[in-house]
């Protein structure tokens, strides 16, 4: 285990904090089972390296890559509330479509860019040339992204779509249309997880049309983790869980493989986290059921029952003695 093995890990887990925040609009805030992030996150890669081998700027590649998966994710949301077609099917045509479609668009299964101008050779370029280049850039972005959600869930916009998805009666009664904000909801998402594979492309120095397989994992995942140990009270405090979750995600991989664990078991270490993670609360809750009560419940509840006259306390100070 190195450092630079273990940056890496950090480096990719704040760039997969991107998708996770993606993820975090359709599953939390919509409450919406999205699948379309599987086709766009390749689409955001297969986007950018097209771009960039016809010559252009790195920047503008990424930012058509945005544009595309918000074009994908509209459709998956066109095809929910104006075709009346349920989420879930509708997100799996959506992502089935986008595997010819990303295969269009670069003309082959893989893409290369080890010798093309990306956004890291031109800071290289610009002096900015550092062995944690990497990690700043992926930092700094994770952090803009995150506060740019946080903002728009606070505008007037924003809070509609988290109505939507709330108590979306309620808010269709005050005049919203629900249907739109299903669609910029989707839209948004699928924007960022394009972005987060635009920028992964640029990294790795690829783009593969296969790469996008299991995105919807990593982005559960990392969204799992996230509230589990960061309670998402607040909306800065969820979408901070959603990129700590990330980071934490390739974290548990990194050391997966560092205690041996082949390359080929990465999805069964993925689905115990997923699990683990899931089931966290039920097992606590269970835990605690099991845990006997201390002298100062058992008191607390006799004085309860005297107030109310119930006659438990009796009771109380039996099991107090049988303990």
């Amino acid at each position: 285990m190195s450092w630079y093995a273990l940056s890496g890990s950090i480096e990719q887990g704040l760039a997969y904090g991107v998708l996770a925040l993606g993820v975090y609009i359709t599953f939390r805030v919509l409450h919406f089972a999205d699948l379309t992030v599987d086709g766009t996150f390749p689409l955001g890669a297969a986007v950018a390296a097209t771009l960039i081998v016809a010559g252009a700027s790195p920047i503008v590649a990424v930012v058509v890559a945005f544009l595309a998966g918000m074009a994908a994710g509209a459709l998956t949301g066109f095809m929910h509330t104006k075709m009346r077609i349920a989420g879930l099917l509708a997100s799996i045509l959506t992502m089935t479509a986008l595997y010819s479609v990303n295969l269009r668009i670069m003309g082959r299964p893989n893409v290369p860019l080890l010798r093309q101008p990306t956004l890291f050779t031109h800071l290289s370029e610009w002096g900015f040339d550092h062995p944690l280049q990497a990690l700043v850039v992926f930092g700094l972005l994770a952090v803009a992204v995150k506060l740019g959600i946080d903002w728009f869930l606070s505008t007037e916009i924003g809070l509609a779509v988290r109505a939507t998805g709330d108590t979306p009666a309620m808010i269709r009664s005050l005049g919203v249309d629900t249907d739109a904000m299903i669609v910029l909801g989707l839209a948004f998402s699928n924007g960022l997880v394009a972005l987060a594979g635009a920028m992964m492309a640029q990294y790795q120095g690829y783009a593969d049309v296969g790469m996008g397989l299991g995105t919807i994992i990593t982005g559960l995942a990392s969204v799992i983790l996230g509230q589990a140990l960061i309670r998402p009270s607040t909306v800065f405090r969820a979408t901070l869980g959603a990129v700590v979750g990330a980071v934490l995600y390739r974290l548990a991989i990194y050391f997966a493989l560092g205690a041996g664990f082949a390359p080929t078991d990465l999805r069964i270490v993925t689905a115990v986290i997923v699990v683990l993670a899931l089931a966290g609360p039920a097992i606590k809750e269970r835990f605690a059921a099991r845990k006997p009560p201390t002298d100062a419940e058992l008191d607390a509840l006799a004085q309860a029952s005297r107030a109310t006259g119930d006659g438990q306390p009796v009771a109380v100070q039996a099991g107090k003695e049988g303990m």
